[in-house]
């Protein structure tokens, strides 16, 4: 199957932007499924909490799911992308959200587990778990969103519940992190896309520079695909998803089977 990464510039605050120029990007793209950066449709850097309502959607209604859909249909792919998440059935609770939305109408959503500096202000943390859906013609997926990274328990999580890609929306600004995406790649032996944003975004006293670097890796840590910490574009491979059903190190080892969950401390 092909498999997509999708980089850029998103601007705060400007919903009607930011959807018209993914609509762009997007438009008669050939791949079963691409994954758009954390919050893509709203930006990132957040003064208060109003800016952030006045941009976030409740799951499935609103203007990005409504685009993001349309989106998927007409190139008959999934699409997974970031979002602020306005649930009013838990009293108004404000998530850093990601959406799954396949080509035949259905969907998911992942709410961010671990929440990244400013963001603890105005986002509540995740409570749907770590959990595996699929994605067009059955594909096993998984979704993090961006300082997940930083947990190795997340990616276990979703490797043995029999993840094959690990969906990784992000705006990462730490140095490091697609480096650890090699190690977690590898060690849970899984695909992995994460799709960052570039650029630099201020708001009042608060500025942040992205650092682009999106990237598909393979079950080996394989670098398969990956964009500048510039540009904007996006990027395909074709991949075979059950090589991630494949844990087997060497003919005597195994990366899930010589686990030793007795011994370790959590």
């Amino acid at each position: 199957m092909q498999v997509s990464v999708l980089q850029f510039q998103p601007r705060l605050l400007d919903k009607a932007h930011n959807l018209n120029r993914l609509s762009q990007m997007l438009s008669g793209v050939k791949t079963d499924l691409v994954v758009l950066p954390e919050l893509c449709t709203s930006g990132y850097v957040f003064e208060t909490a109003e800016e952030l309502l006045s941009v976030a959607e409740i799951a499935g209604e609103g203007e990005s799911f409504r685009v993001m859909s349309s989106l998927a249909s007409q190139n008959d792919c999934s699409i997974v992308f970031g979002f602020a998440e306005l649930d009013l059935t838990a009293g108004a609770k404000l998530f850093n959200s990601s959406a799954l939305l396949n080509p035949d109408g259905s969907w998911n959503i992942y709410r961010k587990a671990h929440l990244f500096y400013r963001e603890k202000l105005f986002f509540s943390p995740g409570d749907t778990g770590f959990f595996v859906t699929e994605g067009k013609n059955g594909v096993k997926v998984g979704m993090l969103i961006c300082f997940d990274w930083q947990f190795p328990e997340a990616m276990r999580t979703l490797a043995l519940q029999g993840a094959q890609l690990v969906c990784h929306p992000s705006n990462l600004v730490l140095p490091w992190a697609q480096k650890a995406m090699t190690t977690r790649s590898l060690e849970n032996r899984v695909f992995s896309l994460t799709a960052n944003r570039i650029g630099k975004e201020g708001n009042g006293d608060n500025e942040l520079s992205f650092t682009g670097g999106s990237q598909i890796l393979s079950p080996r840590g394989e670098v398969l695909a990956a964009l500048s910490s510039t540009e904007e574009g996006i990027t395909t491979v074709e991949i075979a998803p059950q090589e991630a059903d494949n844990k087997q190190v060497t003919d005597r080892n195994n990366a899930f089977t010589d686990r030793r969950p007795e011994l370790y401390k959590l």
